[in-house]
């Protein structure tokens, strides 16, 4: 019964000294759960492993929960990740105490696939589940870095996993070996550990399907039927995998496979040298790469696309191989200040698209147009004109409130009263208008009702572009202008913004 066992079952870490490497991982996480165990309430009521796939996240946990006799609630993010599942399960969990166990220990695994917009509020409700919970909640993750853990980090108590060297990775495997009375080769161990780039779960599976279907493990058998896990890889494995590089072509490849783009690669890179790198050396050749990569991109935009080439040569190997005199420092990843400054500033890029959408058509020209040789001069208008032209603009071009907030700035609230009153005197001339259209209509032939709404709308437009600056509405009792005074006016207008 046991040789069905699936391997990575079979040899499970039970105990946590199984765990292989990992030390600092296993000190921070053991020390935090043994508060618990001591009936004080830690500071971080929720831990979050993270690291790359197959380095013992999930194994660390049920080594612990086994060892110190704790009820374990397993879930995986992926298949939990709505509001209410989080409330029906982990918000129930959270809250009581087992009655054989010592303690219930919560984990959600694979975090980092609940998405903060299509799951409903799951984020959202384990955000809210997590500042009270009486029982431990831990959550594992490849990449704590995405925009949508963001507000997770500041709740919990990051512990990071680093990547097995791949030595540990073939010493695990010649163990299952021995156990299972394989014959293998150690160089078809080596061709495993590589192909799966530090991945323990993927080694061994790969191991078995071989060992069991052909009863050894050859060189031969391995480079036919290892196919490996040459694919994308996340962001914090492909730091990991440049900072922590020995050979040129690790970084490469690390860079080239990344999920990321290489403008996020570069900021990322950029905020993270001074806290990876402690010689100020090895900082400046590597920041000397990153400034040669952002010039080579800046290049390839306009127009020559072969120089992107070296922008991975330098992000990569040229960063890797920056480290000649120092070693790399335990410090913590740090989420670059450019993507900070550009998601605070996402709101004000929509208000900005949201004013060049509804005036560059009207002027006939593109919306990059408008914000490069409009919007500077439309900033100035709003900001240190006068407030009847600018309260015009808004009442012409539709502009809401945030829009105005946008232009004027500090002057928002007085363009926005005079955009009020504008509006309220058109809707005065509108309704005086229309009742005198009623009270004339009656008995004027179809030619003379078109000439006097031609004069009602003409009175309406004086009035808009008075409010513009280009004449006040007309007072009470003052003689209506001649259509060559009307002329001299918007002649002088047009004169006057010359």
């Amino acid at each position: 019964m046991s040789s069905r066992i699936p391997w990575i079952i079979k040899y499970r870490p039970r105990r946590v000294d199984e765990i292989i490497d990992q030390e600092e991982a296993k000190s921070s996480f053991l020390t935090w759960i043994e508060t618990w165990l001591k009936g004080k309430v830690p500071e971080k009521r929720a831990a979050l492993l993270y690291g790359p796939p197959g380095v013992g996240k999930t194994s660390l946990v049920e080594a612990v929960a086994n060892e110190y006799d704790l009820e374990l609630l397993e879930l995986n993010a992926s298949d939990y990740r709505r509001a209410e599942d989080i409330r029906r399960i982990v918000g129930v969990a959270a809250f009581r105490r087992p009655l054989t166990k010592r303690m219930t220990l919560i984990l959600l695994d694979e975090v980092d696939g609940i998405s903060a917009r299509g799951d409903i509020g799951g984020l959202d409700e384990l955000m809210r589940i997590i500042p009270d919970a009486r029982n431990p909640i831990v959550l594992t993750a490849n990449d704590p870095w995405s925009d949508a853990l963001r507000p997770l980090r500041n709740s919990v108590l990051m512990i990071q996993f680093k990547e097995l060297s791949q030595g540990e990775v073939v010493a695990l495997m010649q163990r299952i070996c021995e156990h299972e009375k394989l014959e293998c080769d150690r160089e078809a161990l080596r061709y495993i550990a590589e192909k799966n780039m530090g991945d323990v779960r993927a080694c061994v599976n790969d191991l078995e399907a071989v060992g069991e279907g052909y009863g050894r493990v050859s060189m031969d058998l391995v480079r036919t039927l290892v196919r490996g896990r040459d694919k994308s890889m996340d962001l914090w494995r492909t730091l990991n995998s440049v900072f922590y590089a020995k050979e040129g072509w690790q970084a490469k490849r690390a860079v080239q496979n990344s999920e990321e783009d290489y403008e996020t690669l570069l900021a990322w890179f950029n905020d993270n040298v001074q806290n990876k790198y402690g010689s100020p050396d090895d900082a400046f050749r590597a920041w000397d790469a990153l400034a040669r990569a952002s010039l080579f991109i800046s290049r390839a935009k306009a127009g020559n696309w072969d120089l992107l080439s070296y922008v991975f040569d330098l992000i990569g190997p040229g960063v890797a191989m920056a480290r000649q005199s120092g070693e790399v420092l335990r410090n913590r990843y740090q989420y670059p200040s450019k993507i900070i400054m550009m998601a605070k500033l996402k709101d004000v890029r929509g208000l900005r698209d949201s004013v060049a959408s509804k005036v560059a058509p009207r002027l006939g020209i593109s919306t990059s147009t408008f914000k490069a040789d409009v919007l500077p001069y439309l900033w100035i208008m709003f900001r240190q004109g006068d407030v009847s032209r600018a309260a015009g603009i808004v009442v012409g071009y539709n502009l809401t409130e945030d829009e105005v907030r946008y232009l004027a700035g500090p002057r928002a609230n007085d363009v926005i009263r005079a955009a009020e009153k504008l509006r309220e005197e058109l809707r005065r001339r509108s309704r005086e208008s229309a009742e005198i259209t009623k009270a004339e209509g009656t008995g004027k032939t179809g030619e003379d009702q078109g000439r006097t709404a031609q004069r009602r709308g003409q009175a309406t437009l004086d009035l808009w572009w008075g409010s513009a600056g280009a004449q006040q509405p007309r007072q009470e009792g003052e003689e209506r202008p001649t259509k060559a005074t009307r002329r001299g006016r918007r002649g002088g207008h047009r004169e006057s913004t010359m």
